[in-house]
């Protein structure tokens, strides 16, 4: 008898544990629930012992297969990791993940720069508002909209966020933009990253709650979507102000009002705190921390970087 179980049904039943499903497992395998079944049967003929009670629907793991899973898993994770490490350390090339918003509108005005700097590394971009599983999503560095606390992460803020308010000109002129008690004449364009209107007319206006809920309402899951909308005179977008530069320094959209709401999230890049990043992985990070090091990120100029008075 092979002295080692088979590393293949060690594989399949790690997945099986760790999301108590056969069929999630074959989903993250890229096999089918059969073959997962398959392995794991091997495995328990090899160790002799039934590793999971076969319910309709359902599998449950035996308390032996609890036993030995939290023996051999810090063992597959470190296979996982080591091997990782010494596959990207090997490569030129960086696997990036950002939000579809802050790539159309920050990195692709930016990104020729690293290229110039750095012209024998080649950038993989997926632009996805999911959130990134590491270990098996082939991603280096992720660029991320949250509140930075992830323990298993390397979080490093890039941009500390505020939410402020923007319109069209024509937008303004049509609604008669004057206070932010206007606003109730208007359409309200609500992001997933900045659903904050209640906030910021509760702190800046004198509307009534029921007031607030009156105002016609538009939901977006991506504000590059939201944006586009303000510049095209269907209402007024609350976004962050590195997403809406170039749109304020050709005038497309104004801030109608000073007032600006401090958050607690902001964009941060992340990455594994237990996997050193690859040499083009780290030169990009070092990269984007420059470029938001010292100073405003947004363009010069534009109309998103002059200091306005709170109301």
């Amino acid at each position: 008898m092979n002295p080692h179980p088979p590393l293949h049904s060690l594989i399949a039943f790690d997945a099986a544990m760790r999301s108590n499903s056969f069929a999630l497992a074959a989903r993250e395998l890229h096999v089918t629930p059969g073959a997962v079944g398959q392995q794991i049967r091997n495995l328990e003929d090899w160790l002799g012992v039934a590793l999971f009670v076969r319910r309709i629907r359902q599998v449950q793991p035996t308390p032996e297969a609890i036993a030995y899973w939290k023996r051999i898993q810090p063992a597959l994770t470190q296979i996982r990791d080591a091997s990782a490490a010494l596959r990207h350390s090997r490569r030129t090339g960086v696997w990036l993940s950002m939000p579809p918003t802050f790539a159309a509108k920050w990195f692709t005005r930016h990104m020729a720069d690293f290229l110039t700097r750095h012209p024998d590394t080649e950038l993989h971009l997926n632009s996805s508002t999911a959130l990134v599983d590491f270990d098996h999503d082939q991603v280096d560095l992720a660029i991320r909209y949250f509140d930075g606390k992830a323990p298993e992460l390397d979080a490093t803020l890039l941009f500390a966020d505020d939410a402020r308010v923007y319109c069209s000109p024509a937008y303004a002129r049509r609604i008669g933009l004057a206070t932010p008690d206007d606003i109730a004449r208007g359409t309200l364009l609500e992001t997933t990253f900045h659903p904050h209107w209640p906030t910021w007319l509760a702190d800046y206006s004198t509307l009534t709650p029921a007031q607030v809920r009156a105002i016609p309402a538009l939901h977006f899951d991506q504000a590059l979507l939201a944006i586009d909308a303000a510049c095209r005179d269907q209402g007024l977008v609350m976004t962050s102000r590195l997403v809406t530069a170039e749109e304020c320094a050709r005038g497309a959209l104004i801030e109608p009002f000073p007032g600006r709401l401090p958050l607690a999230t902001g964009y941060y890049a992340v990455h594994p705190k237990r996997r050193p990043l690859s040499p083009g992985a780290d030169a990009f990070k070092r990269w984007l921390l420059a470029r938001f090091a010292g100073g405003s990120p947004v363009d010069p100029g534009s109309e998103a970087e002059k200091p306005r008075a709170r109301l």
